[in-house]
């Protein structure tokens, strides 16, 4: 881990702190957001503090003080009256250590929010990203992302929500919410869905870290566990992922020998045990199809059928086209292509995916499986049209170039 990685894992500390003592998550958040910036300008200079988390409390508290006695703070004088002014030059008690990352989650999940703010607040709030690198990661204005996260923390104020668990009947909606901002942010780490790199290693780091945060703090949640597996079996493969200029690498063409031998082992454990201890869910499925192709030596020797069987099952469970789309290509290699273009016809007709590259591509890819070249060539050739994303796009074109 990293330096600045261990300072991360310090915001929802730093941060439940703050908010416990004195109310105003949104100003507090931004104090944070201060103090960490001072952190990376000063601490390489200077050296690390004894103790950082005093530190960023203090540093932290003197910031929002500052805020209370500006303009825009005076303006909110009720709000702010308990806060206390700390002393000047003195550190700032943080009070007892404790872990406030599920209250954070669930907050930054609040279903007031739109699921593109969730995912901005969460990677901000808890995982001490600055403005400018989520913006960075999703290829937006800074300023742009700035009002977002504003427009977010706004929202949560107007719904009164307060700096605590949800009760015990939402937690387990509110969880399901969690997870699915935690699966978003890693996805769009691992495959950008625009932009000039395919991998955007800051987001799957951070997705993973918040899964493994997730999993310590409710260790006996069989979906929290499978998700946790899912994403290390998934960026396991991350190295093999890129062709030398940066094009894409399908799974079935990549050298295996670059891929986490620890990653696969732990996430395969994952796995094994929550597969064995009652109700399977979505993120449980997807890890057990990981693992299955993660303990393939060679893509020849692939347990299809398995893999089939599996998203089968999670098709009943977890219906949606996605799902429906690589249920398809498992159904070809195990019934043959002409099997697994029947059913993406069906899925034509859907409106989530017709506009998608991703449709066309399998299509594609089925439809070379099949011995027609031809019609595979011009799919690969619509499908990089349609894709935003510069790696897939050089990935189809040269698909489609091998058919010539």
């Amino acid at each position: 881990m990293t330096d600045w990685q261990a300072v991360r894992r310090l915001v929802p500390e730093v941060l439940g702190a703050l908010v416990r003592r004195y109310g105003l998550f949104d100003a507090c958040e931004d104090a944070v957001q201060e103090a960490l910036v001072a952190a990376a300008a000063q601490w390489p200079v200077q050296g690390w503090p004894e103790n950082p988390r005093a530190w960023l409390v203090t540093v932290a508290t003197r910031r929002l003080a500052d805020q209370v006695r500006s303009d825009v703070a005076r303006r909110r004088r009720e709000e702010a009256d308990a806060l206390r002014t700390p002393p000047a030059g003195g550190e700032v008690d943080p009070g007892p250590a404790g872990d406030d990352t599920l209250t954070l989650l669930f907050l930054c999940c609040h279903p007031a929010l739109t699921p593109p703010s969730q995912i901005a607040l969460t990677l901000r709030a808890v995982g001490g990203l600055s403005t400018a690198e989520i913006a960075r990661a999703f290829l937006v204005p800074e300023a742009t992302m700035a009002q977002r996260i504003s427009r977010a923390k706004q929202r949560i104020k107007a719904a009164g929500a307060g700096f605590a668990l949800p009760p015990p009947a939402e937690q387990a909606e509110r969880l399901a919410v969690v997870l699915h901002v935690v699966y978003l942010v890693f996805n769009e780490g691992y495959t950008a869905t625009s932009g000039a790199q395919l991998v955007r290693a800051e987001l799957t780091a951070e997705a993973i870290r918040l899964a493994r945060e997730l999993h310590r703090l409710v260790p006996g949640d069989g979906e929290v566990a499978g998700l946790l597996g899912l994403l290390l079996l998934t960026d396991a493969r991350h190295r093999a992922r890129t062709a030398p200029d940066g094009s894409l690498v399908p799974l079935s063409e990549q050298d295996r020998t670059l891929w986490n031998a620890e990653a696969i082992a732990e996430g395969v454990a994952l796995v094994t045990d929550t597969l064995a201890k009652g109700l399977i869910g979505p993120y449980q499925l997807q890890a057990a199809i990981a693992a299955v192709h993660d303990e393939a030596p060679t893509a020849e020797v692939t347990d299809w059928p398995q893999i089939l069987a599996l998203y089968t099952v999670l098709e009943r469970v977890a219906p949606n086209p996605t799902v429906t789309l690589n249920r398809a290509v498992a159904v070809a290699e195990v019934h043959g292509p002409a099997a697994g273009l029947a059913l993406l016809d069906a899925l034509s007709a859907d409106q989530r995916l017709s506009a998608s590259h991703h449709l066309v591509s399998v299509r594609a890819h089925l439809l070379e499986m099949a011995g027609d070249l031809g019609a595979a060539r011009a799919g690969y050739r619509e499908a990089a049209r349609r894709t935003t994303s510069e790696p897939e796009k050089r990935h189809l074109l040269t698909r489609a170039a091998r058919l010539e």
